[in-house]
């Protein structure tokens, strides 16, 4: 089998350049793969430099061609209102050059609710909130351009994702409340680095027009992710609601993620992409985030 190095085009762009975008520049400069990434805030080019990435300084609402692109990944959120992502399809219509395969990250809640079933990427989308809706609109506008022989998608379904930094400390000091492990529903997560070199992965194997979930497979409850979070920070655990008072209490958009309840399967992920997570579930990935904080720290890069 041909290995991720020998895979992946000697130069990638990056839309979208956070928290997970800076973890796929740096794995790809340690590949030796020159790297661009869009950024609006000028401010972000020093830091970016000093990693050997080459930023581009670009507001991707008011897009410029960037040319011929071998691999673009499209980190980019779509814009907060309504049910379209008129960023994406705004930026998509702007270019001139060729882009040959473009990785895009999409969530999970364009499924629905499915009432916990086991799922696979076969299961029709469905989605019920507004960043659902939104990512299913964002996944159509890529799939519609590379049947008009745009770039080739390769679709990454995404649930929650955590990771050193991502932690819900504020939201656990304030003691704001859950829904109660008994009526809470299944979740699925992530940790940040094996979504990184999933993405990576996706650039290599994945298939023109495909999905791919990228999960570690074994999901529990919301209940439990907090109540595993507040006990490894020594923080105390969150008060437990039921159905009714939960729903007075949480926001709406802490309600929405309620409201859907799934467990994704991942076989794909691991037969097609050959990717395994690292972290293979919270047991294993929430302790890491500290161990992965004390070394920042440490190393007074923080």
């Amino acid at each position: 089998m041909d290995t991720l190095q020998a895979k992946l085009p000697p130069s990638a762009l990056i839309a979208g350049c956070g928290d997970v975008g800076l973890r796929v520049a740096r794995r790809l400069r340690a590949l030796g793969r020159e790297v661009t990434a869009i950024v609006r805030d000028r401010q972000k080019a020093a830091p970016l430099a000093a990693l050997g990435v080459r930023p581009r300084i670009e507001d991707l609402d008011a897009p410029g061609d960037v040319g011929d692109v071998p691999l673009l990944f499209w980190f980019a959120p779509p814009p907060d209102g309504g049910e379209r992502d008129a960023r994406l399809r705004g930026w998509l219509a702007a270019q001139r050059g060729r882009i040959d395969r473009i990785v895009y990250i999409s969530t999970s809640a364009v499924y629905g609710d499915c009432g916990g079933r086991w799922i696979d990427e076969d299961e029709p989308l469905a989605p019920r909130s507004a960043r659902g809706l939104r990512r299913a609109d964002a996944e159509r506008a890529l799939l519609d351009a590379q049947a008009q022989g745009g770039a080739a998608a390769v679709i990454l379904r995404v649930p929650g994702i955590y990771g050193p930094g991502r932690l819900p400390v504020e939201r656990l000091r304030r003691g704001l409340p859950v829904l109660r492990a008994a009526e809470s529903p299944y979740s699925n997560r992530i940790h940040a680095d094996d979504l990184a070199e999933a993405a990576l992965h996706a650039a290599a194997f994945g298939r023109a027009g495909r999905a791919y979930h990228v999960a570690d497979g074994t999901p529990t409850t919301m209940a439990d992710y907090f109540i595993r979070c507040a006990r490894l920070l020594g923080l105390p655990e969150p008060p437990q609601l039921g159905l009714e008072d939960a729903r007075r209490a949480l926001t709406p958009a802490m309600w929405s993620f309620m409201e859907e309840s799934k467990r994704l399967r991942t076989e794909r992920l691991r037969e097609e992409l050959h990717f395994s997570p690292r972290y293979p579930d919270l047991e294993h990935g929430l302790p890491a985030c500290l161990a992965a904080e004390d070394t920042i720290r440490t190393k007074g890069v923080a």
